[in-house]
């Protein structure tokens, strides 16, 4: 009966916990209650998150894992109008795997909405990535990117992405309709990387590409729709890989 399972109420984050501390902290409690106030919940307790966090990552220490915080309208009648009985929140820990340099990506046919009411939270409404992620698989890819209804390059189902033009390192502005990735702040603030409106072609013209997101860090790109990419990972995006890691690991909680 929780809203969150019905009908997708609900927020979350990802945060990649290494040897039992998660990463980037305090960006992703911010976000999380962006989100929730953005789709009209009540405001987190986010110490009380925090709290739950540490807890789990206590109970369960791991090289490398996935830390998942979501948190929904609560137990709620069986339709889109949402109960009184108060929020859940639930935190979670599983394993992950350290991701290769690059990835093969595909382009996919349908688009984000920019004007969406859900446009750049962290909903749990993931129903269009989980069909959009599935295609990516059957053709060999790791992640699919979308356009936005505009036509502009927009971001993956779970990360953003960055593009390499004429010697700039550019990513869509968050008027696209991506997400504001925690992964693709630190790497426009270490980086450099300026905010642009690219047509979606951008993809063909790049010299280089990569994406990012929490347990990509950052991951270059070196197929779109099967076709190469000559450089891969390219000078700009081995620069901004290692910069990510040092950095990451000097700050981890930036």
């Amino acid at each position: 009966m929780d809203h969150g399972l019905t009908v997708g109420d609900g927020v979350f984050e990802t945060l990649k916990a290494v040897n039992g501390s998660a990463f980037a902290m305090d960006r992703h409690l911010r976000r999380l209650a962006r989100s929730a106030q953005g789709l009209g919940l009540p405001e987190p307790d986010l110490d009380q998150v925090r709290r739950a966090c540490e807890a789990v990552l206590a109970d369960n220490p791991m090289p490398l894992g996935r830390l998942r915080i979501t948190y929904t309208g609560g137990t709620s009648p069986l339709g889109s109008e949402r109960g009184d009985t108060g929020p859940t929140l639930v935190v979670a820990l599983g394993t992950a795997s350290v991701r290769p340099d690059t990835t093969a990506v595909v382009t996919v046919p349908w688009t984000r909405n920019e004007k969406g009411a859900l446009a750049g939270l962290k909903t749990t409404s993931y129903g269009e990535n989980v069909v959009a992620l599935a295609q990516a698989h059957r053709n060999g890819a790791s992640e699919a990117i979308f356009a936005n209804t505009q036509g502009l390059l927009c971001e993956g189902t779970g990360s953003n992405i960055f593009v390499v033009i004429g010697g700039k390192l550019l990513t869509p502005p968050l008027a696209s309709g991506c997400l504001a990735g925690i992964t693709r702040e630190l790497v426009a603030e270490w980086s450099g990387a300026e905010e642009a409106d690219l047509p979606f072609d951008a993809l063909d013209e790049a010299e280089e590409l990569f994406l990012t997101s929490t347990l990509r860090d950052v991951q270059g790109i070196h197929a779109i729709d099967a076709r190469p990419v000559a450089a891969a990972p390219g000078p700009v995006t081995a620069k901004a890989m290692r910069t990510f890691a040092e950095r990451a690991a000097a700050h981890p909680n930036p």
